[in-house]
């Protein structure tokens, strides 16, 4: 006899919209509908025609501030021959929107007047018939069809059903859905950490996005990793909710249970996508509700819930899925992927040079940045084995093309300093942004010689001269018209645990005490300055422990050697401090801006070098700690 933990699950590799559309096939969408008061209607979805109720103006009203008069009174006036008229017998004065009294069907402007005393005023021209007077129904007629079925409701659609007295309106019901977070690990927002325990944020999004798309959710408290518990959830959502979602447990681990309970109280439809991320979705049916069993990580969370949920709200109000906004781009570097799934790749986007390039952010399904950092995606087909460097590629946007053409693409080495560039630059212009890829300095010299970016942070230590940057400049960019900006001097160095346990002291020691090394990717500076203190020192690659761990941030080198007593990584003095780790210094390095020229002339450029030079940038780097911002900042023309 199998125990619970001895399971078998079978992951499908069902293509997502065949997925989608398995689901449509199997389930009865109920089309119900509810009576809503006109002031609570906006974002609700009309359910059938909506008439006009009474006409506005629902009487003859004046159009602006003047007086009421009889035309055929008025025709002989003239320049030549000023016509007076009186009060009460003549005119009646009235306000925009006045009610025209009754024998009157004329309204002259009060500017067109000329007071000759109390009660008497003089005109010079004639008045024609109903000129300025709103007619009944100039704006809407009683009868007339304002807003047809299946409209999402909008403010001003809102203000056009109160004008025609419509107090109430038939809309679509809000789908219930009912959102079910499990795992054993998870504790609700706002409690404090213990190790081992993870804070439940997925709930959240999803709630908001349920909102966003026209449900109605509701957020559960957290279910625990226990079959039983997993079942009484799912049997309490689907007797109230349209749809639930019940988040994690879809993958083939030890306690990922809702499959087989699914199946148990009703049917899984699909189990198992072929895209990346998000394969191990549950889709499944108990009675006549859906069942969305979504996977844990959050990004594969986050397109599961766009590519099922999103449209299963739809179908439920009977409503188009909104058209997404693409845009044109080229591959900034080649995207290798695997045969088999379709891939979306997240990507930051720039506009560099008259095109678009847009460069990969990581790819793992458990990074929330990189949707948060993410400009639009980029969808590799199930039968394409990647994308070539510079290969043009549809993206869907995730930010406003407005935001995206304003900001600065930036490539390069990795440091703290640019996330503050970026917050001091939107001071000055709220478009402006620096969009970050961190490639290693090598990697963002090229994007510079490939015009694939605007600007490339570098630290390149030339061993030969123990200079920075410009000879790598001159070896690999030779001919181009460029402009280096001195920027910062900055602290390398060993960062380790608090209180320094191995008691490591210069480069040798990391060697010697077996220390678990935490390295950069081939090509960032750090990297390069390294391997250069190895060599100088005569130590082996390959006598380093972890030698071929690599990350791409100072900040992702702090967060490993965090996490063992024995780690150490080289890295910034800022990255140090950020994570509450100790430092022991090395070398004090020059990271400096690289850009072209063309592009350091322009408004961005210009806005840039102003930034760097602001005395309030200056010192907010400074307080990061290890930094010393040049005092001048004096471009270096090469």
């Amino acid at each position: 006899m199998k125990t619970k933990r001895e399971r078998t699950i079978y992951l499908e590799d069902t293509p997502r919209e065949e997925a989608l559309e398995q689901c449509f096939r199997m389930v009865n969408f109920h089309d119900t509908t509810e009576i809503v008061t006109t002031e609570k209607s906006v974002g609700r979805i009309t359910a059938e025609p909506i008439y006009a109720h009474s006409s506005n103006p629902h009487f003859h009203a004046s159009a602006m501030d003047g007086i009421a008069v009889r035309s055929r009174d008025t025709e002989e006036a003239h320049e030549t021959n000023p016509l007076r008229l009186t009060e009460h017998d003549d005119f009646v004065y009235v306000d925009t929107g006045n009610l025209i009294p009754h024998g009157f069907d004329a309204v002259i402007m009060i500017e067109d007047v000329n007071e000759v005393k109390t009660g008497v005023l003089e005109i010079i021209a004639p008045a024609l018939p109903w000129q300025r007077i709103r007619p009944i129904g100039e704006d809407i007629t009683s009868g007339e069809m304002l807003l047809a079925q299946g409209h999402k409701i909008r403010p001003i659609d809102a203000g056009a059903l109160l004008a025609s007295t419509v107090k109430n309106v038939k809309v679509k019901r809000k789908p219930k859905v009912h959102i079910y977070p499990s795992g054993s690990e998870l504790v609700p927002p706002n409690q404090p950490l213990q190790p081992g325990k993870l804070i439940e944020f997925n709930g959240t999004i999803f709630s908001e996005l349920v909102k966003e798309w026209g449900g109605e959710p509701d957020l559960k408290p957290i279910v625990k990793d226990d079959p039983e518990k997993i079942r009484e959830a799912l049997e309490t959502g689907v007797a109230e909710a349209d749809v639930v979602i019940i988040n994690a447990g879809s993958s083939a681990g030890s306690k990922d249970y809702t499959a087989h309970i699914i199946q148990e109280l009703g049917e899984v439809i699909t189990h198992g996508i072929a895209t990346r991320p998000g394969k191990p979705v549950i889709i499944g049916k108990i009675n006549e509700t859906i069942v969305i069993g979504v996977p844990g990580y959050p990004v594969s969370a986050y397109f599961v819930m766009d590519w099922f949920v999103k449209p299963i709200i739809h179908r439920f109000l009977n409503i188009p899925l909104p058209q997404k906004d693409t845009l044109t781009v080229h591959a900034g570097r080649r995207i290798v992927s695997s045969m088999g799934s379709e891939d979306f790749i997240r990507v930051h986007i720039g506009y560099v040079d008259g095109k678009y390039i847009a460069n990969p952010l990581t790819r793992s399904a458990s990074v929330t940045m990189s949707l948060v950092k993410s400009d639009g995606v980029i969808t590799i087909p199930a039968g394409q084995l990647g994308i070539e460097q510079g290969e043009k590629v549809e993206a869907e946007l995730m930010k406003p093309r407005s935001e995206i053409q304003a900001s600065i693409l930036f490539s390069g080495s990795h440091d703290l300093s640019i996330d503050v560039l970026s917050s001091e630059m939107k001071k000055t212009d709220l478009l402006s942004k620096v969009t970050a890829s961190h490639t290693g300095s090598m990697a963002g010299l090229l994007a510079i010689k490939r015009q694939e970016t605007h600007v490339a942070g570098i630290h390149l230590l030339d061993p030969e001269t123990n200079q920075y940057n410009l000879s790598y400049i001159k070896k690999f960019l030779l001919g181009m018209d460029l402009v280096l900006l001195p920027f910062l001097k900055r602290q390398q160095g060993m960062i380790v645990p608090r209180g320094n346990p191995l008691g490591l002291k210069v480069i040798t020691d990391i060697a010697h005490t077996q220390a678990h090394y935490v390295n950069r990717q081939k090509g960032a500076g750090t990297r390069i300055l390294f391997d250069h203190l190895l060599k100088q020192n005569g130590i082996l690659p390959q006598e380093i422990n972890g030698y071929e761990r690599e990350m791409f941030t100072h900040l992702s080198v702090a967060a490993e050697v965090k996490m063992d007593e024995k780690a150490v990584g080289m890295g910034i003095y800022s990255a140090a401090k950020a994570m509450e780790l100790d430092f022991v210094p090395i070398e004090e390095e020059s990271y400096d801006l690289l850009m072209t020229k063309d592009f350091f002339m322009g408004t961005q450029g210009q806005l840039l070098l102003d930034t760097l030079k602001s005395e309030e940038f200056k010192r907010n780097v400074e307080q990061l700690g290890g930094y010393k911002v040049d005092e001048t900042v004096t471009p270096l023309y090469v």
